[in-house]
């Protein structure tokens, strides 16, 4: 870290104090971020600088890296390779897991890694990521954590800024910490950077820490520091009003001479005026300098010197009329930089030479005249091309650019570009393939230079452009690429199959299907060529995804017509995809489907496509759960999670759809704990799924909060309607559980409009969600009858939400196929609730419901035999109902199914039933006046009729109702009676 001055650090403790207990956390194995803001100038620098010193003397091992500015072009994880690179010469355990982690060869070595040319880029990535988090991660011990400082964020490559988001949702018990600092005034209103800034703030272990300009009495601390005494008044105040507690500004004043009459008002006019002073060599060189930014590698800057700079030849480095020998150019250049750093104008900092401050190489390089500019870019440029390993294919595209060198911009830009795609940064890809096709007109044998024409360069942008998250920049990319080709039918043909997946990424299915069609017109069938089995592979997705009987025969006629010419050509990644469309077409025959499904993954695996094999392991634990195999739904999910983890996936949109069918199967196979907590937590973009899968088993178990819980996930419904669906669900049932029908009945009503706009009037999930609505309605019902009072509209509105379960359950079904276990037993659980609701209350409907349940589903097993047990009350079956009241108390006191549990005893209590380990017919809650006086309550008498029918006064009657609201923890008398009845204490 290049050291802001030599003045002595002042103030600023409680940021020092903020950063010394995160190093201490750190050290202790709980890891943290830091994000540090402040204007340019204030002292984010010279914290840092002191923070590091202090962290040092604890034991921490702390590394600096850098973002820089390039324009357009950037240099992809910059920060990440600086940092990896120093470890990795200093800690012999980093080492070792970057040879275990060959995804790191893309970073440090840019060279080829495992993961090329399986088109899975997004795999790739993801190992990567974790791959450096690993490193990072490795050296901190106990004790002795691993600071990670990043300077500059506002800079920050869109890679980087993904690296540092990955890296921290990664953080368990590392001992590491990172502190990135940032300009506030360089983040306008659409910076990148923003919100970015905005969702690590939110995580739990990131703190932010503000840096304001120095109080007065800070400042007057500052400049007695700097000039060695205490500032006159009138000299202190100048420097005070000027500066405005800016500390980089306030020193060059005082190192200026506050004193002076002509002192300058602006900030670059008090650094022009420090450099005027200065030897011309060191003006010279801080010039030339400049034009890199704030850092630049000592190497490059002395191989720029060297070069014929024109007006730039140094008077001391070069004698007129002859050229320098290489040892006394070097000599000179070592002796004028070592002025310069003796002028607190650069320092050296390893094999890094860089500006005291970015202030002052931006305001030097800001007064170069245009063509002094550009004489630079070229020195720069000639240099990096002389000896390549200078720099990057993107810094010589960046001077060359600036150069107006565009021959050299277009080449350097596409081999910046290749570069940038073998280290899997998609959006600096494609930055420099965009400005590859910029550059097209104006370098007339473009294609010679590169070796590939305009259509392949735009392809291939198409691609980043997928890759980077600009679905529709893709899809703008590839169809100029179809229209590039009109005269050419064939290659035309070829490429619509390109622009097809990317239009399936943003829906436009009918489109794909007129591309598709056009393409197949063309392409011919002999010999079997790979863009047609593309083509019929997509075109087969796409008529899959549109949901029709008619185009759902062409699905599967394509997709068979797709395997055919893949097996025929040797294409495991098309073979892959067509397999995984037939087994989703297949609805009839999950055995056949499961099957269809393994053999894509097998050739998934054959072809190298993580994706896709971690596609096939999700669908085919959703198959097994579908058809009603949940012991084998969780063994895939696992072993699917298993794998993807392996390969750096375990968060990818796969990994986390394993992880939530986990959780759906533990719940219904009775495993009610709470989820294991994970070394690995939850990234942000999982956060909700994860949390609305986990309520499942939260409702069973009566946690308390779970309402609120569902309740905050309400924002993301938006995002994903299964969050909606589920976090809906299970809220509804929390609130029928705790007696709050009115707002779940309306909940209900919410949840299937919205979903019913969202994807269907008739999704499956329909039948789920009435279900519980008629279980609300069922309840409310049985509670007015208690009390006498009408239940007509609410048995109009139940036979309406039935009706409508029965409709989704024929016309919602899975492409015309068969309802599923699942479907088929919360739609007998409506037919039940239904009776129950019309007083009907029929015992064969709950067995039913129970035996529908039986194909695994514990917990709602459990839930139905307590219905049963109730229906069989009421027909005065007493030794059938203790049967099953018995069986499903025994299971829900083993599951830890409270609610239901609860449940089971009031109703033995109630129907004086014989139960293990319950007492029949007896209770100490209410005493046997208080009884008597709610058994009256119940049949609708006011206190004085009470008081005359016990021969009491009606103000004793109201104390034994006071008593009773209070015992019961009810709210009004008719409420006391329902929860009285539920728990058995008395007969009505």
């Amino acid at each position: 870290m290049p050291r802001p001055s030599q003045a002595h650090f002042v103030a600023r403790q409680h940021q020092l104090d903020v950063i010394a207990a995160a190093v201490g956390r750190a050290a202790a194995g709980d890891p943290g971020a830091i994000l540090l803001g402040a204007d340019a100038g204030v002292g984010k620098s010279r914290l840092l600088v002191r923070a590091a010193e202090l962290a040092r003397g604890t034991g921490a091992t702390v590394v600096v890296s850098h973002c820089v500015d390039l324009g357009d072009v950037g240099l992809p994880y910059l920060p990440f390779t600086e940092a990896l690179s120093e470890l990795r010469s200093s800690h012999e355990v980093v080492d070792k897991t970057i040879d275990a982690r060959p995804a790191l060869g893309r970073l440090l070595d840019a060279g080829p890694s495992s993961l090329d040319g399986n088109g899975e880029d997004q795999a790739g990535r993801l190992q990567l990521f974790e791959s450096i988090t690993a490193a990072l991660t490795a050296p901190g011990r106990p004790g002795a954590p691993l600071v990670l400082v990043i300077e500059d964020l506002h800079w920050a490559d869109p890679s980087t800024r993904d690296v540092l988001r990955f890296l921290l949702a990664r953080l368990r018990a590392d001992h590491l910490l990172v502190i990135a600092s940032y300009r506030t005034d360089d983040l306008h209103r659409r910076h990148p950077l923003r919100p970015v800034l905005a969702e690590l703030r939110r995580h739990p272990r990131v703190d932010h820490l503000a840096l304001d300009p120095f109080t007065p009495g800070e400042l007057k601390q500052f400049t007695t520091a700097v000039a060695g005494r205490s500032l006159p008044k009138n000299d202190f105040e100048r420097v005070m009003k000027r500066s405005e507690g800016n500390a980089y500004f306030a020193e060059e004043l005082v190192e200026a001479g506050p004193q002076a009459d002509a002192l300058p008002w602006s900030l670059a006019d008090v650094l022009h005026a420090r450099l005027e002073q200065l030897e011309p060599d060191v003006q010279q060189l801080a010039r030339i300098a400049s034009l890199a930014g704030r850092v630049v590698a000592e190497p490059l800057l002395r191989a720029v010197v060297g070069q014929d700079l024109g007006v730039f030849s140094l008077g001391g480095l070069r004698s007129p009329g002859s050229p320098p020998t290489r040892g006394a150019l070097d000599q000179a250049f070592d002796a004028t930089l070592r002025e310069a750093v003796a002028h607190h104008v650069l320092t050296v900092d390893g094999g890094r030479i860089a500006f005291r401050h970015a202030l002052l190489a931006e305001a030097i390089s800001a007064d170069l005249l245009p063509g002094e500019q550009v004489a630079l870019h070229r020195a720069y440029l000639a240099a990096l091309t002389e000896d390549p390993s200078l720099g990057s294919p993107a810094q010589r595209a960046h001077h060359a650019l600036s150069a107006h060198e565009t021959t050299t911009a277009l080449v350097a830009s596409r081999e910046a570009a290749r570069r940038a795609g073998r280290v899997l940064a998609p959006a600096e890809e494609l930055r420099h393939l965009e400005q590859v096709l910029r550059l097209w007109d104006v370098v007339p044998d473009a294609a010679d230079l590169l070796g590939e024409d305009r259509v392949d360069v735009a392809v291939a942008a198409a691609s980043a452009a997928s890759r980077a998250g600009e679905p529709d920049r893709a899809v703008a990319i590839a169809r100029k690429v179809v229209e590039m080709t009109a005269e050419n039918p064939l290659r035309q043909a070829s490429l619509r199959h390109v622009l097809s997946l990317h239009l399936l990424g943003i829906e436009h299915v009918e489109e794909v299907i007129e591309h598709t069609a056009a393409a197949l017109a063309v392409l011919p069938t002999e010999p079997p060529s790979k863009d047609r089995a593309w083509t019929l592979a997509t075109r087969a997705r796409a008529a899959m995804n549109l949901d029709r009987a008619d185009m759902d025969v062409v699905a599967q006629e394509t997709a068979e017509e797709a395997i055919a010419v893949a097996r025929a050509i040797d294409a495991p990644d098309v073979e892959a995809d067509a397999l995984t469309t037939l087994a989703v077409l297949e609805v009839d025959d999950a055995d056949r489907a499961a099957q269809l499904l393994a053999n894509a993954r097998e050739r998934a695996q054959a072809a190298g496509d993580l994706l896709t094999e971690m596609r096939c392991w999700y669908n085919i634990a959703a198959n097994r759960y579908y058809s009603g195999d949940l012991g084998q739904a969780l063994v895939e999910a696992h072993t699917g999670l298993e794998h993807a983890v392996a390969a750096g996936l375990g968060w990818n949109g796969y990994g986390v759809e394993l992880r939530l069918f986990g959780e759906l199967v533990r719940y219904a196979t009775g495993d009610l704990r709470p989820p294991p907590t994970s070394p690995d937590p939850m990234p942000p973009s999982a956060v909700a799924a994860l949390s609305a899968a986990q309520l499942y088993a939260a409702v069973a178990r009566g946690d308390e909060g779970v309402i609120e819980r569902a309740r905050a996930l309400r924002p993301e419904w938006r995002r994903d309607g299964q969050i909606a669906l589920i976090a809906g669900g299970c809220m509804i049932d929390a609130l029928v559980w705790t007696g709050q029908r009115e707002e779940a009945l309306s909940l209900a009503q919410e949840l299937i409009v919205y979903l019913g706009r969202t994807w269907s009037d008739y999704f499956l999930g329909r039948i789920w969600i009435s279900a519980l609505a008629l279980t609300a309605l069922a309840d409310a019902t049985e509670e007015r009858r208690l009390v006498g009072a009408p239940v007509d509209d609410l048995v109009a509105q139940g036979g309406a939400l039935l009706t409508e379960a029965e409709t989704t359950a024929q016309r919602g079904r899975p492409r015309g196929g068969r309802l599923g276990p699942e479907g088929i037993a919360w739609l007998v659980r409506a037919r039940a609730e239904h009776s129950r609701l019309t007083g009907t209350n029929d015992p064969v409907l709950w067995q039913e419901a129970t035996a529908a349940f039986d194909y695994g589903y514990r917990y709602e097993v459990a839930r139905s035999r307590w219905r049963w047990a109730q229906s069989l009350l009421g027909v005065g079956d007493r030794e059938g109902a203790a049967a099953q009241a018995g069986e499903a108390l025994e299971e829900a006191d083993d599951m830890g199914a409270a609610p239901l549990a609860s449940a089971l005893r009031d109703l033995a209590r109630r129907g004086r039933l014989d139960l293990p380990g319950l007492r029949r017919g007896t209770t100490t809650v209410l005493t046997d006046r208080e009884a008597e006086v709610l058994l009256l309550v119940a049949q609708g008498l006011t206190n004085r009729q009470i008081g005359e029918r016990l021969f009491i006064s009606g103000k004793t009657v109201s104390v034994h109702v006071s008593n009773v609201l209070a015992k019961l923890g009810a709210s009004g008398r008719t409420e006391a009676v329902s929860i009285a009845h539920h728990r058995g204490l008395i007969e009505v």
